[in-house]
């Protein structure tokens, strides 16, 4: 019985992650076909387990008639799960965390209490959400940031609203002068 490669699940796994924070349709689409392909040259399919935001990665002979049945399986660890909220892009909490501190007390040193209000709101999203700086957020991190987390769990004042994207342009600016070893 085929195993999954490491290599194959980690390439599985970004392809899943890219595809997921792609902005355009036909770029999802193209990574999620390249990563559909290199898991059949193994003898494998994809899932993503949206509950958990898991990838599950398992061999196509589980399948009958287009299904997998459970009771079915012969031996379940054949099954290679990633996650993808967690690990893999993901860099380290703590060095993540005292970076985005940093950036913030430089951004309320520089600026009004809105834009660091705002800075603030950033790093905690990106602290927890990713555990990475925020000067490497995506695009569409920045947009879900923005657009979800942002309205429902920073309680923003309609001045932070009205600045936000200047915050993160700020934040942008700030990052770009602050040395990546800086914590």
């Amino acid at each position: 019985m085929p195993e999954l490669p490491a290599d194959a699940a980690a390439e599985a796994q970004r392809l899943t992650r890219l595809a997921r924070d792609a902005t355009d349709p036909a770029a999802a689409d193209a990574y999620r076909d390249r990563r559909d392909e290199l898991l059949a040259d193994h003898g494998f399919l994809a899932r993503v387990r949206d509950a958990d935001a898991t990838l599950v990665c398992y061999p196509t002979d589980w399948l009958t008639d287009g299904t997998v049945h459970p009771g079915d399986i012969d031996d379940p660890d054949r099954a290679v799960e990633r996650s993808l909220a967690g690990g893999g892009e993901q860099g380290d909490y703590e060095h993540a965390a005292a970076r985005n501190a940093a950036i913030v007390d430089r951004v309320a040193a520089a600026h009004d209490d809105v834009h660091a209000q705002n800075a603030a709101a950033f790093a905690a999203f990106m602290n927890n959400h990713y555990a990475r700086p925020m000067d490497t957020a995506t695009d569409a991190e920045r947009t879900r940031f923005r657009e979800e987390f942002f309205p429902r769990n920073a309680w923003p004042s309609a001045d932070q609203r009205d600045a936000i994207e200047a915050s993160l342009a700020i934040i942008d600016e700030i990052a770009a002068t602050t040395d990546e070893d800086t914590p």
